[in-house]
């Protein structure tokens, strides 16, 4: 990109060219990959109902995580293909792929995300 265009994309976006001109890295915590999920955190605000992801987050190990996965499967509370890529997600990824751990009382304090 030449010196010219730089200056007038600057003049004509300050602000996105400040965000592309500085230093600055985001973290990335949790990784969703069912759309399906990701919405119901995204625009849950009242009666908040608990997702999979929030169970798996209260486990302290693969095997807890594991069996939550499994028992909503058998209770038919989780597609099949969507269990299966959790699974998956464990094992490459690990536990804390899905969030950092939960603590009691999160939802009393209203700790949805």
């Amino acid at each position: 990109m030449s010196e010219r265009v730089r200056k007038a994309f600057r003049r004509n976006y300050p602000n996105l060219a400040k965000e592309w001109g500085g230093v600055g890295t985001v973290r990335i915590d949790a990784v969703r990959t069912s759309l399906k999920e990701a919405e119901k955190i995204a625009y849950s605000v009242h009666g908040y109902q608990p997702t999979i992801i929030d169970f798996i987050r209260r486990c302290e190990n693969d095997d807890q995580a594991l069996g939550i996965i499994n028992f909503l499967e058998r209770q038919g509370e989780i597609e099949s293909s969507y269990a299966r890529r959790l699974r998956i997600q464990l094992a490459k990824r690990g536990l804390r792929s899905f969030g950092k751990q939960r603590k009691p009382g999160c939802y009393e304090r209203g700790e949805t995300g």
